[in-house]
């Protein structure tokens, strides 16, 4: 695993002991893409607001919901790429949390990521998993996805059946214990976001 990715934890969420976030957002959203994310014990940890009509993709994570403590920045580099590049930093400081590159064609049948250091050298996945291909005929089929530093799996996403609202857990390994939590969500939050562009289809 790269230490770049374990920079100081000026983490969004205080130590939840089993690693266990819940995310949620409305089945419907038009005008942009509402994401709340809640504690084991149920408490709204984070919260973002991602506006559809938007050049450059650009978006932060706030530490509540009114937006008053903004905690993260996740910014696409490009305006149109086939390949899009997106960079995770600190909202306060700009410190470089860590950055994400999209395999355009191979999502096309796998949602994928590659997750790079600061030398834009690939460290790591971010990759849907399952029978990622069938889900693409039958969307009301559940998604799962998992985040992968070198051999090791660090986090994983899937999703929870719900009526009227769309939940996911992000459940973080021992193995991204070390792993800034801001890092793990905004894996998470790029791949509901490509899951909910894929609904408006």
């Amino acid at each position: 695993m790269d230490s770049a990715y374990a920079p100081p934890r000026a983490a969004i969420v205080p130590a939840v002991p089993d690693g266990v976030y819940t995310v949620r957002r409305p089945w419907i959203s038009f005008f942009n893409r509402t994401f709340r994310v809640f504690d084991a014990g149920g408490q709204l940890v984070a919260y973002v607001r991602h506006p559809l009509m938007r050049m450059r993709e650009q978006f932060q994570i706030f530490g509540d919901e009114a937006m008053q403590q903004p905690v993260a920045t996740i910014q696409a580099r490009q305006i149109i790429a086939l390949n899009r590049i997106y960079d995770v930093t600190d909202a306060a400081t700009g410190q470089w949390i860590g950055t994400l590159r999209s395999r355009g064609l191979k999502s096309m049948v796998r949602d994928t990521w590659e997750l790079l250091d600061q030398g834009e050298q690939a460290q790591g996945v971010l990759e849907e998993v399952g029978l990622s291909w069938l889900r693409r005929i039958f969307p009301i089929l559940l998604g799962h996805w998992r985040v992968l530093l070198g051999q090791s799996e660090v986090a994983k996403v899937d999703q929870i059946f719900r009526f009227f609202v769309k939940e996911y857990r992000l459940t973080v390994a021992a193995e991204g214990k070390n792993v800034d939590t801001r890092f793990l969500l905004a894996c998470a939050l790029l791949a509901l976001m490509r899951e909910n562009h894929r609904e408006q289809q």
